[in-house]
């Protein structure tokens, strides 16, 4: 499902870089410790990976840039310089395009930030996750709240003027009140994030703490308490002027990740890196995760190449879209698949909103789920999984 640009059809461009300074207790993304050999020999093949791509997207115009991980801000600044001069030079940038890189506290400094603006880099994703030091410690982060203050500022002083910062909630242990410091302090900084990513702690398996946790060595707060954090993000995030675009992130208005709301949109994407998930013109693939195969041939791992059919059209239309508080268009549905929503997913509309999960959005011709919508939101989508043979 591609959207229609002035230049053509848009793409958004991921880039995976999967090392960091170390592998936090609760990740389980593909990342890892890399020496700085291995660092420059990815950022090597990903610089062939993004140019030798590029000439299948040649009639498409890059409308945004996320260089994820891992840690991006653990490679040299020059690998982030160059795969910013890479994407110019090889795909058709749009002039307003949003170009984000995450970065760590205390992996990156003001120096190098202002290289990273002048590069054309200009949203930051700061990964802070708590303001209190023995919780950064708990979760085995390796900076301080006070670290944090120093890279955001300097972040401000080489010019970024869209920040997002990653908030994390129900950690081991944690209270209501450690929580509310943690959104008071980020609040209180000089200049506020324009952006506020808020997750609670999931323990993922093959992580420290999903080990621990099993072990019954990991205490977590319990769902009455993690529902009151999740409920007081709301509060607090709202009263300074912050609105809930999508289950789990707050902006001020303008600054939504324009990026992340493309996935939600089935916007055609391209992962570039080891692991990177694409969508494009309703095919899925994937890179493969091991790093020797990448690096002796970055252009031949692709990997579970799917093309979507009709109805995972249709249920990827709903279930990802369901993500945004604005809700789902009716009549992009109608154009996209030939028939009303309801027609399709009547049955399960009905119930949820009779069960006060949705409600209709009438100038869409669509549905949104409602705030309790929003607090049940898988049990809400999981009946959006169509189950025709």
């Amino acid at each position: 499902m591609g959207s229609e640009t002035m230049e053509g059809k848009e793409l958004l461009l991921y880039f995976h870089i999967p090392f960091c300074a170390r592998k936090c207790f609760y990740c389980d993304f593909l990342s890892a410790y890399g020496d700085e050999a291995t660092k420059k020999a990815y950022m090597e093949a990903l610089l062939a990976e993004t140019a030798g791509s590029a000439v299948s997207y040649d009639s498409y115009t890059v409308s945004s840039v996320f260089i994820g991980g891992g840690t991006p801000s653990v490679v040299p600044v020059c690998y982030i310089e160059r795969l910013m001069e890479a994407v110019r030079k090889h795909y058709r940038l749009a002039d307003n395009g949003e170009i984000t890189i995450e970065v760590n506290p205390g992996t990156v400094s003001g120096e190098e930030l202002g290289r990273y603006r002048r590069a054309g880099i200009n949203r930051l994703s700061v990964g802070l996750q708590s303001a209190r030091n023995e919780e950064l410690a708990l979760l085995g982060r390796i900076h301080t709240w006070e670290q944090f203050q120093e890279t955001y500022g300097a972040a401000r002083e080489a010019g970024f003027e869209n920040i997002n910062v990653d908030l994390m909630s129900a950690l081991p242990g944690q209270r209501l009140s450690d929580y509310k410091e943690t959104l008071e302090k980020v609040l209180a900084l000089e200049e506020p994030p324009e952006h506020i990513s808020a997750y609670s702690l999931i323990l993922e398996e093959g992580t420290l703490f999903f080990d621990r946790y099993r072990a019954g060595e990991l205490k977590v707060p319990d769902e009455e308490t993690d529902r009151a954090m999740y409920q007081e993000t709301k509060r607090i995030l709202y009263k300074q002027g912050y609105h809930r675009y999508e289950i789990s992130n707050y902006a001020r208005r303008g600054y939504e990740c324009r990026h992340n709301c493309g996935y939600w949109r089935r916007r055609n994407y391209l992962g570039l890196g080891i692991g990177a998930a694409s969508l494009v013109e309703n095919v899925r693939f994937r890179n493969g995760r091991e790093l020797a195969p990448y690096l002796k041939d970055p252009l031949g791992c692709h990997e579970e190449v799917h093309t979507l059919s009709r109805q995972e059209q249709m249920e990827e239309f709903m279930f990802l879209g369901l993500r945004m508080t604005e809700g789902l268009d009716g009549k992009e549905f109608e154009r996209l698949f030939g028939c009303r929503m309801e027609e399709v997913f009547g049955e399960a509309i009905e119930k949820n909103i009779r069960d006060g999960l949705l409600q209709m959005r009438r100038p869409l011709g669509g549905i949104a789920l409602t705030d309790k919508g929003l607090d049940l939101s898988n049990y809400v989508m999981a009946q959006f999984l169509l189950e025709i043979p």
